[in-house]
This record gives structure tokens, sequence and C-alpha cells, in this order.
């Protein structure tokens, strides 16, 4: 079944894709991350950078800061308003702009979060305990099953249809969602009459960027490239990072992660391929490749950097931008939970 949709999913993405840069009018981005730290070199490749393209195309762009979400696994809120802050700095930097894309928080726009109680009333316990996504976010974070985090694909939903988002970027392992969120669109306005659009996940071309131990690239796993480390924490972190004892640089990705991992994040970060580098670099060794790939990062993320230190020196500028994404959040928020009154009846 999953591979069935799979394909389905991946050949009405192709479509999509293909219509972006013809019709981007006709398309509403919604796309966001979690408040828990810093944003890292995964993050750029994996989604920032789609989401800097796809804006500039002149797709209608929104970027949820889902500080609410923070809590559906951990029991503080710590360093939240800080890591709200660095995000939005994050996104200036690397070029989301507050013009053409709005950038807000769950916690400051009330009528998406009331889209919640007509929304969970379309979903079936059982489905909601299906979710695969929640389930291994749930396992990955060694928590009990909070509320809040089964009913995560719901919020999710609301998200993206109280902008009447349409496209949404995502990589495989999210369908499950998209798929919660088209269905929830569809049984309201099957039931009240129609408000919604279903939407569709966007398959991005899921670089999976590994960490520098060959993992994937995570806060948790400490084995991250932050966007906001400096040009010396950088090189310190790639000296630090595992390779093998064999001297010769070979890609090769199953047998030598840590090596290779390396090659990949130099590949993204200068547009050559990973067979080329690690060819050229040879009987340099680990020595040799580290030295490579600190230039390469440190070169790419350099203008990044040099944004990020103007924009931590006008925090009023950054915060302006925040209270403006959640004020123009709220007009859509608020229409939206008007409308679906109305399909509701509910209107006194």
């Amino acid at each position: 079944m999953m591979g069935d949709s799979f394909e389905a999913s991946k050949k009405r993405s192709d479509e999509i894709r293909a219509d972006l840069s013809v019709n981007p009018g006709k398309y509403c981005m919604l796309t966001g991350d979690r408040p828990t730290g810093r944003l890292h070199l995964g993050h750029y490749f994996g989604t920032i950078r789609e989401r800097v393209a796809l804006q500039n195309l002149g797709v209608t762009s929104r970027i949820i800061i889902a500080d609410y979400q923070v809590i559906t696994d951990r029991d503080t809120t710590a360093n939240i308003q800080d890591n709200v802050y660095n995000m939005v700095i994050d996104y200036l930097a690397c070029g989301i702009d507050p013009e053409k894309t709005i950038i807000f928080t769950h916690s400051q726009v009330p009528a998406l979060n009331q889209l919640m109680l007509p929304f969970l009333s379309l979903c079936t316990e059982a489905e909601l305990e299906r979710n695969p996504t929640v389930k291994s976010e749930q396992e990955a974070s060694g928590h009990a099953l909070t509320g809040l985090l089964l009913t995560y694909p719901v919020h999710q939903a609301c998200d993206i249809l109280f902008c009447k988002g349409n496209i949404v970027p995502v990589g495989k392992d999210q369908l499950p969602h998209i798929e919660q969120t088209r269905q929830i669109a569809r049984r309201f306005n099957e039931r009240y009459g129609h408000v919604f659009p279903e939407p569709e996940g966007l398959l991005t071309d899921a670089v999976l960027i590994p960490g520098l131990d060959g993992r994937k690239m995570s806060k948790s796993y400490g084995n991250a490239i932050s966007l906001a480390a400096t040009a010396e924490e950088t090189a310190k972190l790639i000296k630090k990072s595992q390779t093998d004892s064999e001297r010769f640089i070979t890609f090769d990705p199953d047998n030598r992660p840590g090596v290779s991992a390396l090659i990949t994040t130099a590949s993204l970060c200068t547009g050559r391929g990973e067979q080329e580098i690690a060819e050229e670099i040879g009987n340099g060794g680990s020595g040799q490749l580290k030295k490579y790939v600190t230039e390469s990062v440190n070169d790419f993320l350099a203008p990044i950097r040099e944004r990020r230190v103007e924009l931590m020196g006008d925090m009023d500028y950054v915060k302006d931008v925040l209270r403006e994404g959640n004020r123009r959040a709220n007009e859509i928020a608020n229409q939206t939970l008007e409308e679906v009154r109305e399909a509701m009846g509910m209107v006194y």
C-alpha cells in the first residue's frame, strides 16, 4: 500500500515541481521547524535552501516556528525565546525575505490553534495511533507519549490549512502527515462545505546530510555544524571528527562512513562531485581531507555568518520581523476561522 501511494505521491510531486516555475502564483507553501536549538548545515541543505528558492520563484511562503511543538516531548521551555530569535536570524541570514515570506510562531496565533477542535473531531483514535512518524519521534525522545505528540499531525494540519497551504516540502518519511492533513481537509469539506484545499507533499531530493560521525546530522548527536558556529569552532569540530586508519582517501559511505561524511559535506558546499574530491585528496590522508572540508564549509558559510553578525547587532529589527509575521499570520488565521464557523453554522 505504502509503495503504491509513494509512487503516486512522487509522480504528483514531480508534476508540481515542473509547474512551479511556470505558475508560481498558484501555490502557497507552508513549512517550519521546532525551535529546540540552533539550525545547522543539515537544515540548510535539507530544507532552507529550497525554501529560499521557492520564495524567490514567487511561491507564496509561510514559515512556522513551531514553539508549541517543543513541549510534545520535552518538559521545559528553557531558552525557547533565545532559540526562536536565533531561528529568525538564521532564516534571514540564509536569504528568507520577510517581505515575501511570513515568519510566525504557534503561540502567537490563537485562531490557528482553535482549528484543533473541529479537526480533532474528524480523526479517529486508531488513525492517530497509526501514524508512523509519531511513533518514531516518541521512541527517539524516550519520553512518554503525550496527548500533544499523539495529536501532532492534527496540529500540523492546522498549520498547513489555516493559510490554505497547498504544497508542503517534505522528505519521504513525512508523507503520512500530509496524508492525514489531506484527509482532514477532505472530511471537513464533505461534512460542512468547501473551505480547504487538499495539500500535496513536495518531495525534496532528500540529501541525507551526514553528521561528522557518518550518522544523520542532528543536534542531539552533537555531530552538527551549526550555522551560528564561528570558523574556529567549525575547524575544531571537523578536526575532532572520526575517520579511520586507512590513509588513502576513497568515497565509500557503507564501509567508511566517517571519511565519506566529510567528503559529502565538502561536495555540498563546493558543488563538486564526491568521487572527484576523493581522488584529488587520495594519498593526502585524513589530515588533508579535514583541511579541505574546513575550508569548503567556512568559505560557504562566510556570507551567511557575516549577515548573522549584522542581525545579532540589530535585535530590534529581528523582533519586528517576527512581530509583523505574527500580525499577518493572525489576519489570515482569523479570516479562515470565520469561514470555518460559517461553514459549521456557528455564527451568533
